[in-house]
């Protein structure tokens, strides 16, 4: 990895009903932010919130919502794939993509080069309980880890509630990933985003880039924002407030293991990559692989939205 500028950049969806239009005006809105943040900080790399082509819930079925997104590539992302070319960023950005069959959507995050090349597609695996098929919502769930070569590093991708899972982004750094991309539209709390996105980073000592939604989607429901930027000791160095706008924050390798808290003088002693206990985990790989549930857990009816 080398040394750069990243931001996250929170933009918020056109309110309404979801049509071709509507998805129309939010590349349109992903499109002029991101041309914008690049010119103000000169961002090499720049992470829109998840599903920011449409708005998280979209407020009807999956198979009208697999009408209105397209593959990838395809028209989805090409407004994106123009953007990179004409800022020389690198972009992530999350949106829904059109699977398969008919009623088959993937909640995605897709990496563009500054040449314009999708670099890679990632594929939600933890869909939220309100979003994913089994539970009546329109997500079927990705089953692939991605992390992409870059002339800036090894970049990962996760979506928004995978943060809440450690062993994706734990298998994207033993991979290589440098930094991972956080698209989200997150709305339990402000301190379970901050909390899950410093874990994760921590735990892989890699920077995460998390951009989070803001604003009003089609179905009504509203986003925070707070978008932030962590490095691998888990400081926050950027974070947003509420409103459309992005922070940014200069990624060094040199600095990211340099002391063991920030600002302190005594160097960073341990590795949380190297110093695993292998022995360990190989013994106890089919508890690690058993299907659970917490002690706690009673189910419940499902309410609310959250990504």
């Amino acid at each position: 990895m080398r040394a750069f500028t990243a931001a996250a950049v929170q933009v918020a969806p056109v309110p309404g009903a979801l049509t071709k239009e509507s998805i129309t005006d939010n590349l349109d809105r992903c499109v002029d932010f991101t041309r914008r943040c690049v010119d103000a900080t000169g961002a090499e790399l720049v992470v829109l919130p998840e599903s920011a082509t449409t708005g998280f819930t979209p407020g009807c079925s999956k198979e009208e919502l697999w009408d209105l997104v397209t593959e990838i590539p395809g028209g989805i992302v090409e407004p994106i794939q123009a953007v990179a070319r004409e800022t020389g960023a690198h972009v992530c950005v999350g949106t829904y993509e059109r699977g398969p069959e008919r009623g088959v959507v993937y909640n995605a995050s897709v990496l563009v080069s500054p040449t314009g090349e999708v670099l890679g597609v990632y594929r939600k695996t933890h869909p939220f309980c309100s979003e994913a098929v089994d539970g009546g919502g329109w997500v079927t769930p990705g089953d692939t880890v991605t992390v992409c070569d870059t002339d800036l590093g090894k970049i990962g991708m996760i979506i928004c509630f995978d943060g809440d899972y450690p062993e994706l982004s734990r298998i994207q750094a033993v991979q290589g990933a440098e930094v991972i991309c956080r698209p989200s539209a997150l709305l339990r709390s402000a301190d379970i985003w901050d909390l899950t996105s410093r874990a994760r980073a921590y735990d892989n000592h890699v920077y995460v880039i998390g951009a989070n939604a803001t604003g009003i989607d089609p179905a009504g429901t509203i986003f925070f924002g707070n978008s932030h930027i962590v490095t691998p000791i888990g400081h926050v160095v950027a974070k947003a407030a509420s409103h459309e706008g992005w922070v940014s924050a200069r990624l060094d390798p040199k600095e990211a293991l340099a002391s063991l808290t920030p600002g302190s003088n005594v160097g960073q002693g341990f590795d949380h990559l190297r110093d695993r206990n292998l022995d360990l985990i190989r013994g106890h790989r089919d508890e690690l692989e058993r299907a659970a549930s917490s002690s706690f857990w009673h189910e419940r009816p499902r309410h609310g939205n959250d990504g």
